[in-house]
């Protein structure tokens, strides 16, 4: 796990190209506090660059950037190979082995590329990885990103200088870094939580898209991208071939291969361990690891005093069944809150996921005992865990029995009148039911609900599930809100299941764009590798072979999963109510946060940024102080922005390069 940067052009600065990359290398030195380097072919003005953090072969035969034994090929990589050991066995096989200066992945993935090519190295490794790749012959640059996007890779132009590198950061360091935001990339992120790839928080700066690999020759600020793994493609195959066994032998299946998984990615030469939230998925993989392991598996959770949001008892529960090495911390939320002032420069981007704040701190919490932690995240996407998929479901059904002329009345109705008159209306007979059953904020759910009876079908409430604020382009000046898979009509008509196409929309765009870059930034940010074991392709391409009548048996979501805990946990220990790893921002910015937030979303700050319209803004903020509707994740996304651009515009600009050059 480590940092990349570099570029290729020197803008004027021939002869700086070292001292360049070394100051795009540092500036994502949490990333990779062991170790740096800068590698420059002069001649074609390219520079990579690398921060490292030792995981495998802690030896200075691991150091990079590195060059294959031939001299042609030269790369910065960032991640793990899990299989580099099947890989390197096979390459002695077949004679194509070079003479080993160590143990390193990336060795052998320079030496699979140099024996079988790029396409086909990538579509053998089994691992998550960003990297940067210099053909010397071809005088071509690659970049290339694992099949689910484990691993960040940003890339775009400064000048006449096209630059890459693992965060945002990186490519700011570079002397000629000119960044104007995109609006209709903030539009994305108030829809989303976060700015999907390829789209980024600035213009003419792009995300590669996960499962493919950028080619640009030097001298071009520009090139075409190769996909090697479609997810689409994918869900089709699995959809055309489904699972032909039985129930029972597809969790039979599901084992091995998160067996299998676990065998590549329990692999290090450094202390491994695994955050454990209690929870079907995290359970799951301690549950796997300690059957594989000598010794006592380290696991790690963290607690709060607020109700509803400690799952450490959970945790603890699990870890003691199973004889883990268990380490909790209990935290106040006035702990949690002092969080918030560093969220800008934890995430590259401007990004609004609350979880991001418990992220971060268990990552802390495992990093003072371990290097490499293992995450439970992407069992909800693969095997239909989401409440909001049956939720969606569900509602379609009752509302798609009921005309549609009735259904929109019904919603004309309940949004004549604003949340806090319906609370008027209705609070006297609300006061007769059980307070355990009482609801709270009945407008606020009343207009909720509105906004989705009137729709036509059950993509378009998923749609409105998953987005925040309906119309961004109306809040965000001057923007245009670009297409994604979420919004773009006919990305998933190859998938005739509409549950089916809320997993795929999740898989494309959530768990990579969301889940797994939260993962990524909270745990680089203490210099600790994350590791997402039930994200091995193999697994993935298996789940989507796998009928919604196995994913969902007899009423349970995660039914293999859940077949596979079975057999190392008792079902009691496992059977809570789903919670979401958050905290309640929605009490804080009534609370605590309120000055924090009352500041960045003042109204003559807003008008005067010239960003977004404060009129709908200052509503929604005095709607939630008002306590008449929870708008915390409306909210929270504007806040996200505003502090990261505060962060952005205070932050010092890059200093002159001094004249005296670099040796080339």
């Amino acid at each position: 796990m480590c940092g990349i940067a570099g570029f290729i052009g020197s803008g004027g600065r021939r002869g700086d190209e070292e001292l360049i990359g070394r100051r795009m290398a540092d500036a994502i030195s949490r990333r990779g506090p062991d170790d740096h380097g800068v590698w420059i072919d002069a001649e074609a003005e390219v520079a990579l660059a690398h921060r490292r953090l030792s995981i495998i072969d802690l030896t200075p035969a691991g150091h990079q950037p590195m060059l294959c034994e031939s001299g042609r090929w030269a790369i910065s990589f960032n991640g793990e190979i899990y299989n580099h050991k099947d890989l390197r066995s096979e390459l002695e096989r077949s004679g194509a082995a070079p003479r080993w200066r160590g143990h390193c992945d990336t060795e052998v993935l320079l030496a699979a590329i140099s024996a079988w090519g790029l396409r086909r190295a990538l579509e053998r490794s089994v691992g998550m990885f960003a990297f940067a790749l210099w053909d010397r012959a071809e005088r071509t640059l690659i970049l290339a990103r694992d099949r689910l996007g484990e691993k960040p890779l940003y890339y775009g132009t400064a000048g006449r200088t096209f630059l890459f590198g693992s965060e945002l950061s990186a490519l700011k360091a570079h002397p000629d870094w000119s960044g104007d935001i995109d609006r209709d990339a903030l539009c994305l992120l108030l829809r989303l939580n976060y700015i999907p790839a390829p789209h980024a928080i600035y213009k003419g700066i792009r995300k590669l898209p996960p499962g493919s690999y950028l080619v640009v020759k030097a001298g071009e600020t520009c090139g075409r991208i190769e996909t090697y793994w479609d997810a689409r493609e994918v869900a089709a195959q699995g959809i055309r071939n489904p699972f032909s066994g039985g129930p029972d032998e597809a969790a039979e299946r599901t084992d091995a291969l998160i067996r299998q998984s676990l065998q590549g990615q329990m692999m290090a030469d450094v202390p491994l361990g695994a955050f454990l939230s209690g929870g079907i998925d995290s359970s799951t993989v301690v549950a796997l690891m300690q059957t594989l392991s000598g010794n006592a598996v380290r696991t790690f959770s963290i607690g709060f005093d607020e109700q509803g949001y400690d799952e450490a008892p959970y945790a603890k529960a699990v870890a003691r069944h199973l004889g883990t090495d268990h380490t909790e911390l209990y935290l106040t939320m006035y702990e949690a809150m002092a969080v918030v002032p560093q969220l800008p420069s934890l995430y590259s981007e401007p990004f609004a996921d609350v979880s991001q704040i418990p992220t971060f701190l268990v990552s802390k919490l495992a990093r003072r005992h371990v290097t490499v932690a293992l995450s439970g995240d992407g069992g909800d996407e693969l095997f239909s865990g989401y409440t909001r998929y049956r939720m969606a479901d569900r509602v379609w059904q009752v509302l798609s029995k009921i005309p549609p002329g009735l259904r929109r009345a019904a919603a004309r109705l309940a949004l004549s009148l604003p949340p806090a008159q319906w609370d008027r209306l209705l609070g006297g007979p609300m006061r007769l039911l059980p307070a355990r059953t009482r609801p709270h904020l009945v407008g606020d759910k009343l207009h909720k609900a509105a906004n989705v009876v009137g729709l036509d079908n059950a993509d378009e409430i998923y749609r409105t599930l998953a987005s925040l604020w309906p119309r961004p382009d109306a809040v965000v000046l001057g923007a245009s809100e670009p297409a994604t898979p979420l919004t773009a009509p006919g990305s998933t008509e190859q998938i005739p299941d509409p549950v089916r196409r809320m997993m795929y929309l999740d898989l494309v765009g959530y768990l990579p764009d969301d889940i797994l870059a939260k993962v990524d930034r909270a745990s680089m940010a203490v210099g600790l590798e994350a590791r997402v074991p039930l994200l091995d392709h193999r697994l993935v391409e298996f789940t989507w072979r796998l009928p919604l009548s196995v994913l969902r048996r007899n009423g349970q979501s995660k039914w293999p999963l859940r077949r596979v805990l079975d057999r190392h946990v008792p079902r009691p220990l496992t059977t809570r109510p789903k919670m979401g790893f958050g905290v309640p921002i929605d009490s804080w910015l009534r609370g605590g946060l309120r000055d924090w937030a009352e500041s960045l979303l003042d109204e003559r700050r807003l008008a005067q940024e010239g960003l977004f319209d404060p009129e709908p803004i200052r509503a929604t903020w005095q709607a939630h102080l008002g306590g008449h509707r929870n708008q915390q994740y409306q909210l929270w996304s504007v806040l996200m922005f505003q502090a990261w651009h505060e962060a952005e515009r205070t932050a010092e600009a890059p200093r002159a390069i001094p004249a005296a050059s670099v040796r080339a």
